[in-house]
Formats: C-alpha cells, structure tokens, sequence
C-alpha cells in the first residue's frame, strides 16, 4: 500500500481547492461559519450549477461525454478535496454514480449520447430496478419478464426497495427476457421510462411514517428496443458492474462520515456525562479504532485500483468491506443510544426543524416522528446489512470465491 500520492495529482489538489475557495460562500472555512435556512436552500438551487459549469459534475469521465477524463488518483483528490472542504457533491447517486458509469462501460454510442448528456445536467432522475419479493440476496431469481413486440419491449412483474421511484424519469431494470435460459443467462438490462401507463409506483411507510423506498408495478409497460445495455441476455455481467461501481466508490473518504458521526456521539457522552462510564469509554475506543480499519481498507482498495490488480483478495475487498462497515454501523447506532441513557426512548427531535446528521448532512425533522439525528440514524442502520448484498451472502463470497469452502447446500423440496 504506497501513501504517496502521485506529483500530477498532487498538483492538482491546489486547483480543485482554488476553485472552492472561490466559488463557495464567503465565510464557509471559517470557524463556526453557519448558514440560515433560507441562504442554505438558495446555496443548493444555485450549487449544482455552479458544479456543472466548473465541470466537477462526474469529472472522471471521458472529456468527448462531458467529463474532466480525470486520472483514477486526480478523481480521488477531488471527493477529498471536498470532503475536506466540506463542500457537497450532486446527490444524483443512481445517475452519476450507478448507470452512468454503467452505459460508459457497456452502451451503445447511441445510448451515450442519448443518456450521458442529459445525467449530467440533471435533467433526467434515474432509479434502481433490481430487487422483487422473491429476489433480493438470490437476485438471478427475478421474475419480471421482458417480451420484445415490434420495437419495444413489454415489461411484466413487481420491483421493491425502490429508492427514488416517486421521481425517477427512468429505471435501470434487470428482466428475464429468455425464460428458458439458466437464471443467469436470460436476464436484460433495460433503460425503460417511468412516466408512463403501466408503471405504478407505491410507498412503503417505514416506523417513522416516511416513505424512503416503493415498490414498482410493471403491467405492460413499454420500453424501446434499442434500450438493452451490454447486448441482449447480458443482463447479468452489466449489473454486476453496476453494483461493483456501487460498492468501489469513494475509496478515502467513505469513511468520515462514520468519523463525524463518532465525533457526535462522543460529544454528547461529554455533555451528558456518559464518558465517565468505563464501559462506555471502551466502546468509543473500539469503534474509533474500527473506523480507523475502515480507513485503511479504503487505501487498500484504491491500491489494488491503481494497480489493477485482478487477484481474489481484490475480488473480497468489496465484501468484507460491506460487512465490516454495516455491522460495524449497527453497533455504533447501539453505542449512540446507551449514550443517550433513557433519553433514547423519548423522541428528541425538534418537530418542523432541520438538524445536521453528523457526516449524512441536514434533513428535515419528521413532523409525524420526530426523532433526532441518532435515532434517525439508528434506525437507517438497522437496513445496512441488507441492502447492497446481506452480510450472509457477503460471507458466502468470501467463503467461496475466495477461501475456496463448498457452496452452501441448496434447499431442495
């Protein structure tokens, strides 16, 4: 694992900071520097414009489709850069940095030029259509189906956990479109509009009466020919990019926001006086030096990047970092409620407010639950074992394709 970064990168960190210091608002690297609701919102109406111009909007993409064609270590010097800065990127995770990546890969130059565009001016919203009731961890098991009729295909079946389905312009979507091929053979990915008959979109309330995710019914909906990413019954190799774009990223300063929200919570131990348990004591220093294992792994994985490396500990980094960080989160979120003492029980939230959750940013307060940015996040834990690939399917990978163990017994009836 080399720590030094290379001269040209390193010479390009002043730029990206130059150009935050002079496009942020004035103030912002001072101490304490804070901003009214009102300037705040106007700050991010007037932001992404601000990024798009600078081309800091997807950077590292090729200079012919609108990015900066930045090197693997000039990208990673640009999210520390604004890390470091504090400085937000564009929220477009699905179209910036899940389909995007995606069509670059594996898309016609039609469908580049069709998609990439209008990702990074943001005028399309994209989400995810992978998961269905009985796909999830098995995900070849999916059951939508595909039927080409003239030009079009026409979709059939149910997604679930959709996040951003209630203002999406488009789905990236995983369907069987040959039925008689083996479950990974006869899959498509598809790039089908959402704004259109035959496609209903339908919340699924959470405990705190919000409605992150949906779940999306397909009943003969439409969706141009053309539109198959990576060659017909593909489907499976594309996603499997998708999600390794999903899991690969932010190499350095995934991290922090675990180690702003650590900071947080040993800041109220101090408030409340909790640091004088001993107990508590230990478990602040054990998560301190997980994350701090996080970093380091971050590092290692960008090693293996920069060298392209092709070995199984490479292909295992994904999983076992996807492992240790969601337990990891778990157990921290139980930390932060024991600091909390019997607090925890009470909603502590300010009703109607905006609150900064430490190292996720401002969200406003759920009028009909209003929890504070602990609670809030304790109850986000409790689904980062699941999404993205269950820490058990996880430990098959590891134990499989890497420690070279049996597969796991199928079961039979």
């Amino acid at each position: 694992m080399d720590l030094n970064y290379p001269a040209d990168a390193e010479a390009y960190r002043g730029e990206v900071r130059g150009w935050l210091e002079e496009n942020l608002p004035k103030g912002w690297f001072e101490p304490g520097f804070e901003m009214s609701a009102d300037d705040r919102a106007l700050f991010l109406d007037q932001w992404t414009s601000k990024l798009y111009g600078g081309g800091w909007i997807c950077a590292s993409w090729p200079k012919e489709y609108g990015g900066k064609g930045l090197s693997t270590m000039q990208s990673v010097v640009v999210a520390e850069e604004f890390a470091n800065a504090g400085a937000p990127m564009r929220a477009d995770f699905f179209g910036d940095t899940l389909v995007g990546p995606t069509i670059l890969q594996w898309g016609t130059e039609e469908q580049k030029q069709e998609f990439l565009p209008k990702i990074l001016s943001g005028t399309i919203a994209w989400c995810q259509g992978f998961s269905e009731p009985d796909a999830g961890s098995d995900l070849a098991n999916l059951g939508t189906k595909a039927v080409l009729d003239g030009d079009e295909w026409v979709i059939n079946g149910q997604k679930i956990w959709t996040t951003q389905g209630f203002i999406a312009d488009y789905v990236f979507i995983l369907c069987r479109t040959d039925p008689d091929a083996p479950k990974h053979k006869g899959i498509s990915y598809l790039l089908c509009p959402m704004n259109q008959p035959g496609v209903e979109v339908r919340p699924i309330k959470q405990v705190d009466g919000s409605s992150e995710f949906a779940e999306v019914f397909f009943t003969d909906a439409r969706c141009p020919k053309e539109n198959v990413v990576g060659g017909l019954n593909n489907g499976w190799s594309v996603a499997m990019t998708t999600l390794g774009f999903e899991r690969g990223t932010s190499a350095t300063t995934g991290y922090r926001r675990f180690e702003n929200e650590l900071n947080h919570i040993i800041e109220v131990a101090k408030r409340n006086g909790a640091i004088n348990d001993p107990l508590i004591r230990q478990r602040i220093a054990l998560a301190w030096s997980k994350v701090q294992i996080m970093r380091i792994n971050g590092l290692r994985s960008l090693t293996a990047v920069v060298q392209n490396r092709k070995d199984f500990g490479v292909a295992a980094l994904g999983a076992t970092n996807k492992i240790f960080w969601s337990e990891y989160h778990q157990q921290v979120m139980a930390l932060a409620m024991d600091v909390l003492g019997p607090e925890a029980q009470l909603l502590l939230g300010d009703s109607g407010s905006e609150e900064s959750v430490p190292g996720y940013g401002r969200r406003a307060v759920n009028t009909q639950y209003p929890a504070n940015a602990l609670q809030s996040s304790f109850f986000f834990s409790r689904s980062e074992t699941i999404w993205g690939g269950t820490s058990q399917i996880q430990r098959n990978i590891v134990g499989e394709r890497v420690l070279g163990l049996p597969k796991e017994p199928k079961v039979t009836a």
